[in-house]
């Protein structure tokens, strides 16, 4: 797994709340033990929605997701990492995280940025056009417009740091 300093580029703005680990990586995903080819099946249900962000050419390949509070409740499936790194998604900013999802995450390299949900609010919209900066030796989310945005320790599960277990 590769060190995370900095992750920048375009954003899925995605806003919802309450996305659950089946709607990360449904249940019939789950028979196989590889994590290779899941990004396939990532946010299957929302992408059977018309115009969706997932398959919208502005946001291919972003590496962050804005999401609502509550992002990654539900079951303590690991596929649910698995998938969205398969994606190419190597962090999350979000209001609130599920904390099993949030260690989930971390042990597979994700990122997961917890700032205020006005926060979230004006990156969605910012999303939209430009790129978000994601800087964690600072613990700042940058865009071009909004300066820095600070967030906290608590991006980490408990016990973990930007240096992995403690």
């Amino acid at each position: 797994m590769r060190a995370i300093g900095t992750i920048e580029g375009k954003a899925y703005p995605l806003g919802r709340a309450n996305i659950d680990t089946d709607i990360i990586i449904p249940a019939h995903w789950l028979k196989t033990i590889t994590r290779e080819g899941l990004g396939k099946g990532a946010f299957e249900t929302i992408r059977a929605e018309p115009g969706n962000v997932f398959d919208d050419e502005r946001f291919a390949g972003a590496p962050i997701l804005i999401a609502g509070e509550n992002y990654g409740c539900g079951s303590s499936r690991e596929h649910a990492a698995w998938a969205m790194a398969d994606l190419g998604i190597r962090a999350v900013i979000a209001p609130s995280f599920s904390d099993i999802h949030s260690g989930n995450a971390f042990k597979n390299g994700i990122l997961t940025v917890v700032l205020p949900q006005e926060q979230i609010d004006r990156l969605l919209e910012v999303a939209q056009e430009l790129p978000i900066t994601i800087d964690l030796e600072s613990q700042t989310v940058t865009t071009p417009y909004q300066g820095s945005l600070p967030f906290r320790d608590r991006s980490f599960p408990q016990g973990l740091s930007a240096q992995g277990p403690g």
